[in-house]
């Protein structure tokens, strides 16, 4: 069975080809179009890998199994986060340190960290289960003190 990769390190890899993809890119379509590009793409990757942890979920997916494969992301110190609220239809936690923010910017990738993580996480949520809303105002990779998360998950219509 193979080592599973710690997610911070999966991202510093992927950042390294789409570094080179990205500046292909832009010789050949300009910036516009090169930022249109790796956000799709990474958009139906972040809703793939999505899809592919719902699916291991034996009981099906939940607020709870999210809330439980966050330590994916926060592994390594990669995140430093402050839970804000959390109860059975909300999740909300502040983020004060992003090494995946870190990490881009060493790489020379700041310009697009947004589009290689940020944009992730909305995308994640229609993966993994459609119930689940992701709101954010800001983010340390944009230029704020901290991310702002708030997770939604909404009842059933008709369900106790």
């Amino acid at each position: 069975m193979s080592t599973v990769l710690p997610i911070i390190e999966r991202r510093r890899i992927e950042a390294e080809l789409l570094k080179e993809v990205y500046e292909t890119l832009l010789e050949r379509v300009g910036k516009d179009e090169a930022k249109a590009v790796i956000a799709d793409a990474v958009h139906r990757s972040a809703v793939r890998q999505a899809a592919a942890f719902a699916a291991r979920e034996p009981a099906g997916t939940s607020l709870d199994s999210f809330v439980d494969i966050q330590k994916h992301w926060t592994a390594e110190d990669a995140l430093t986060v402050e839970v804000i609220a959390r109860d059975e239809t909300r999740f909300d936690f502040n983020v004060t340190r992003c090494r995946y923010a870190e990490m881009y910017k060493a790489m020379g990738l700041g310009e697009i960290g947004p589009l290689l993580s940020c944009n992730r996480d909305g995308a994640f949520c229609e993966g993994y289960d459609p119930k689940l809303k992701m709101t954010r105002t800001q983010t340390i990779m944009g230029g704020a003190s901290h991310c702002d998360f708030r997770y939604t998950y909404e009842k059933e219509e008709g369900g106790a």
